[in-house]
């Protein structure tokens, strides 16, 4: 009688869960985390570079925050859009992080995929500030259901 979609997301005659997995800026900013991990870190660990530890400690931190933000938005709008804010401010972070390698390493450490992932960062962050443009936006005009909103999971 149900039917498993292949995405795993959704099931025939229920609706849809909508969660932070669901959210483009978080899937954008976990493949960029994993890019560090997976293809920068080893390279930069053996060039001994200063930031590594903070910079993959950002990278994470990002998509962490999205999910957080997502839930506390519900409970505590603007503790929710604060989470928001600062992980915008990690994505520039992130960007400035990503520059100061290509500007020390240059050819050393992939500088396609590096330029890709400062320019996904760049776009990344435009896109959460227009998500949180967008809960404020709703949440104003919803001043009934700010009670009500309660995460799907």
């Amino acid at each position: 009688m149900y039917k498993k979609s292949y995405a795993g997301k959704s099931y025939a005659g229920t609706k849809k869960a909508f969660t932070f997995r669901n959210l483009e800026v978080y899937q954008k900013t976990m493949e960029c985390s994993v890019i560090v991990a997976k293809d920068f870190r080893p390279v930069l660990s053996r060039l001994k570079y200063p930031f590594m530890e903070e910079m993959t400690a950002c990278s994470m931190e990002i998509p962490l925050l999205i999910g957080e933000s997502h839930s506390v938005r519900y409970a505590d709008f603007p503790e929710g859009v604060a989470l928001m804010e600062k992980a915008m401010a990690n994505c520039n972070k992130m960007i400035i992080y990503l520059e100061q390698v290509k500007g020390i390493y240059g050819e050393k450490i992939k500088p396609d995929l590096l330029e890709s992932v400062i320019n996904r960062y760049v776009n990344i962050r435009v896109k959460m500030f227009r998500l949180e443009r967008a809960w404020k936006k709703y949440h104003e005009a919803n001043p009934d259901k700010k009670k009500e909103l309660r995460p799907i999971y």
